[in-house]
């Protein structure tokens, strides 16, 4: 699977899906398409749109974020830090296939990736134990950064 995907790809996943790629879903996925590895709020995706001159409402936004990452679609993955406030990125995985983790730091909220999996032998000490098959899991990782640490240091 590519790490980034084209309109035509996102176009064509949707059609997939049995949806259309309306303007608003247009606008809303060139800004992750534009943003490649960021990680959006519907704020921060209303405040590029408008950067941009779109004509376009955050409740508009958060309706396409919601459609785009609903499972039958599953473009865009939500993500949540701990925050209260959900995140977006477009979904380069295969189906089934684990994703990235994320390093967040609590001090200056920094979201860093982190893409080795070292998980595979718990998943499957568990459906040897448990016969609970793991499809797919979610890692977040709470501390400080580098930069966040040397600050502490000085």
């Amino acid at each position: 699977m590519p790490s980034s995907y084209s309109l035509d790809d996102l176009k064509k996943r949707l059609q997939d899906s049995s949806y259309k790629l309306t303007h608003q879903r247009k606008v809303v996925l060139e800004v992750f398409v534009d943003n490649p590895g960021c990680h959006l709020s519907a704020e921060e995706v209303h405040d590029i749109l408008k950067q941009k001159s779109a004509d376009i409402g955050l409740a508009t936004v958060y309706r396409s974020l919601e459609l785009l990452s609903a499972k039958d679609i599953d473009i865009l993955q939500k993500i949540e830090f701990g925050d209260g406030c959900s995140r977006y990125e477009l979904n380069v995985t295969e189906p089934n296939t684990h994703q990235h983790h994320h390093l967040i730091c609590t001090k200056c909220k920094k979201v860093m990736e982190f893409s080795e999996d070292m998980l595979d032998t718990l998943e499957a000490d568990i459906m040897e134990k448990c016969g609970f098959k793991v499809t797919d899991h979610q890692v977040k990782f709470f501390g400080l950064c580098e930069e966040c640490r040397k600050k502490l240091a000085d």
